[in-house]
């Protein structure tokens, strides 16, 4: 028996689960009943997470019938963003990627129990589309207003510079609480009253926020490195086990940045401290790169020595640099301490697949909206049997 006052949910492109565990932070009180994705390494995550693996498919064989069944009130939608990204080839919509998503979105046309509320997700540049066109022109045509923003964690506190681009649509007769800024793309939380430490961050730069964000030591489970002159590979001294059954002797061999890509990249490194507000995006290509893939941490014990501006290479060298660790990616993306990974994925594809997913700090808030979107509910759409 269905949950009596429950939001039926359509998780598209469900990945690792970021879109689930944002409505579950957000409180609403909503039902995943179906999650869609093709890749099986990330249906293995999220089975393992959530209890329940995602249908496995490609989305473009679903048909009207297929997707009316579920009687879904909310789809959450973050489709491929290759397609938009700046180092791309920017195809948006014919790159093949972008097929599914297209297909899904005209399929709402000949449904009989449509959406009422769409949530879309995608990278900074997806705006600028015409697959966004496209998008904007199918809510158009089935009576959807839609609100749009560009958002990054650093708006919420978290020392994390992620940028993306949201999209909420609802049916009409619904509204917004706030319609003067329907069909606008903000690049601030205003439908939102958020205070950070008496800040107020609507309308705050990037380099404005970072004082209100928390060091990146808050996200950190390596707490230090001591580098000596007798071991100039590094050891962890002080590290906080997540997980019981790997040594630390492990995670330190795994995580430090060899030596030879210092002395080849090092001038091309992002390299932030415990006590920095701020880190760059991580991408599905870190731990493979080092050159415009995330930031490295610099954790030597003997960072007071070391001028932050002062990156010769002879100094970095002394800087303990290695990657932040799967599980410290996942807490600058705000997932819960209760995410893990199953152990047969690999390093590389833990970090391809949190490269790819998304911020609940930012998705959690926005997903606040979908009770207001379901009140009042017009009649016809009680009499539908929803």
């Amino acid at each position: 028996m269905e949950s009596a006052g429950l939001c039926r949910v359509l998780e598209f492109y469900s990945g690792i689960g970021g879109m689930r565990y944002s409505l579950a932070a957000s409180g609403v009180q909503a039902e995943v009943v179906e999650a869609f994705d093709i890749n099986d390494v990330a249906n293995d995550v999220y089975e393992l997470n959530f209890g329940h693996r995602p249908c496995q498919g490609n989305i473009q064989t679903l048909t009207a019938g297929d997707l009316d069944k579920y009687k879904a009130h909310a789809w959450l939608l973050s489709p491929p963003c290759q397609p938009y990204t700046r180092q791309g080839l920017q195809k948006h919509s014919a790159d093949a990627r972008a097929f599914s998503f297209i297909k899904i979105l005209n399929l709402m046309k000949n449904m009989c129990f449509p959406p009422q509320i769409l949530f879309v997700e995608n990278v900074v540049g997806f705006e600028v589309s015409d697959t966004h066109d496209q998008l904007l022109a199918v809510l158009s045509d089935l009576n959807f207003n839609t609100q749009e923003f560009i958002l990054s964690p650093l708006q919420f506190g978290i020392p994390y510079s992620r940028p993306r681009y949201f999209c909420l649509a609802k049916r009409e007769p619904r509204n917004f609480l706030n319609p003067s800024v329907n069909s606008k793309l903000l690049r601030a939380p205003t439908f939102l009253t958020l205070v950070k430490a008496g800040h107020n961050i609507d309308d705050q730069n990037e380099d404005e926020l970072e004082a209100i964000c928390k060091p990146i030591s808050h996200f950190l489970e390596i707490r230090s490195m001591d580098i000596s002159e007798e071991d100039s590979s590094g050891t962890i001294t002080d590290f906080k086990e997540s997980d019981e059954h790997i040594p630390s002797e492990t995670v330190c061999e795994d995580y430090l940045v060899p030596l030879n890509l210092i002395e080849r990249w090092g001038s091309a490194m992002d390299i932030v401290y415990p006590e920095s507000n701020r880190c760059c995006c991580f991408t599905k290509s870190y731990y493979r790169y080092v050159k415009g893939t995330g930031s490295l941490l610099a954790t030597s014990n003997n960072l007071k020595q070391i001028s932050k501006e002062n990156h010769e290479i002879s100094s970095l060298k002394e800087m303990g640099l290695r990657f932040f660790t799967p599980r410290e990616v996942a807490n600058l993306h705000s997932f819960p301490p209760s995410f893990h990974f199953p152990y047969h994925i690999s390093l590389r594809q833990q970090y391809a697949m949190l490269g790819n997913s998304l911020s609940v700090a930012v998705n959690k808030h926005l997903d606040l909206l979908l009770p207001v979107l379901f009140a009042p509910q017009p009649s016809w759409f009680l009499a539908s049997g929803w």
